[in-house]
């Protein structure tokens, strides 16, 4: 019978694989060359790294990481033995732009900005930067993007130079893989020299890979105002991170921006039908049937005396508010894998319904260009 190795850490993924094969569950760590030397298939999360140290002696013969990343994953070792593998894009690119939505609404409370007066930089254009980039643009933020690759390929024409973005844009956001050489490397992105030929006044936020910001730079930066401020969701050296960096960021969470319960379902479909269709169980359109809703998810907003933006930010804020995952990490910044482990519910904006009374139609378009239904 197929054997399939699953992190522990996966949710709504219990028994769907059950009726075709031999399901182990292991704790991430704990996932070794010894679990896997008669495993046919692994199911994973970036934790994991999948490289000869890993796999060699093993009958692996498919890996499925239910996420968008897949450094973790040693194409090469992989494909000269013989071992297919998959990964997730975009399957919590909506988890990612409400995180970020949260972090716009809340800088904007903290340093007193309406968003039509700033410009964002959305650095890296794929599943999760066009949506943050529209998300930006309908809450009033005057929005460059930057992507090469997709510029080159002609399909982004509208793409701007990394150093057009450094000099104009009010706020940086980075959604690119981690690619460590080439024309489009990202490892360390932002280093020393980057952050100096930024504007002082300039906000960071990186929610893409860990590698893709020189920490060390950008905590020299910060201590000496360089920048304005920064948020982080990823790190170097995860879960080891820089304590002190921590505490000069406007907001610090641990890895969590893509954590909705919507971004984990749709990886772990994802996941179950690519493990599927290759050893062929028949559950090619299979996903979760028990992802739960929070107590509320009806809103009623009243737009009398209130505008666009206090109504946007209100309703963001009562789906997901990044104040509070930034101070669990402060609290606590060495329970790091143990917050991420056990990450309270977050529903994405397409689970709330929101009536408005006393509205023009402009706002309910607003509000369901963001995402949410209306009645």
């Amino acid at each position: 019978m197929i054997k399939i190795v699953v992190d522990d850490k996966i949710p709504y993924l219990q028994g769907a694989l059950e009726p075709f094969a031999e399901v182990f569950y292991v704790t991430g760590k704990d996932i070794t060359n010894a679990v896997l030397k008669d495993a046919d298939a692994l199911i994973i999360r970036t934790r994991t790294q999948c490289n000869k140290e890993l796999l060699e002696g093993t009958k692996v013969r498919f890996i499925a990481t239910a996420t968008i990343g897949f450094d973790h994953i040693d194409r090469a070792h992989c494909a000269q033995n013989n071992i297919k593998w998959t990964n997730a894009p975009g399957c919590n690119s909506g988890s990612v732009m409400q995180y970020i939505a949260s972090a716009l609404v809340k800088l904007s409370h903290k340093y007193g900005f309406q968003f039509s007066e700033k410009s964002i930089g959305i650095i890296g254009y794929g599943n999760v930067g066009s949506k943050v980039a529209r998300l930006a643009s309908e809450l009033g933020f005057k929005v460059l993007v930057n992507d090469p690759p997709l510029q080159r390929a002609g399909i982004l024409p509208q793409s701007v130079s990394i150093d057009e973005i450094k000099k104009k844009v009010d706020i940086l956001s980075f959604h690119v893989p981690l690619i460590k050489e080439g024309i489009d490397k990202t490892l360390h992105l932002v280093d020393a020299e980057f952050l100096k030929s930024t504007k002082p006044t300039a906000i960071l936020i990186n929610t893409s890979r860990g590698d893709v910001i020189d920490n060390k730079a950008l905590n020299q930066a910060l201590k000496l105002k360089k920048i304005k401020g920064a948020v982080l969701d990823v790190w170097e050296n995860e879960p080891d991170i820089d304590s002190e960096l921590l505490d000069l960021l406007d907001f610090g969470t641990p890895h969590i921006a893509g954590y909705s319960a919507d971004g984990k379902a749709n990886g772990t479909a994802m996941s179950v039908q690519a493990v599927s269709d290759f050893f062929g169980f028949g559950l090619k359109n299979w996903f979760p049937a028990n992802v739960p809703l929070p107590e509320e998810t009806n809103f009623s907003i009243d737009q009398t005396g209130q505008t666009k933006q206090a109504i946007l930010s209100e309703l963001i804020l009562k789906t997901y508010d990044i104040e509070l995952d930034h101070q669990r990490l402060l609290q606590s910044i060495e329970t790091f894998e143990k917050q991420r482990g056990e990450y309270p519910l977050r529903r994405e904006f397409a689970n709330y319904t929101v009536q408005v009374e006393n509205h023009d139609l402009s706002l309910v378009e607003a509000i369901k260009n963001c995402g949410f239904k209306t009645l």
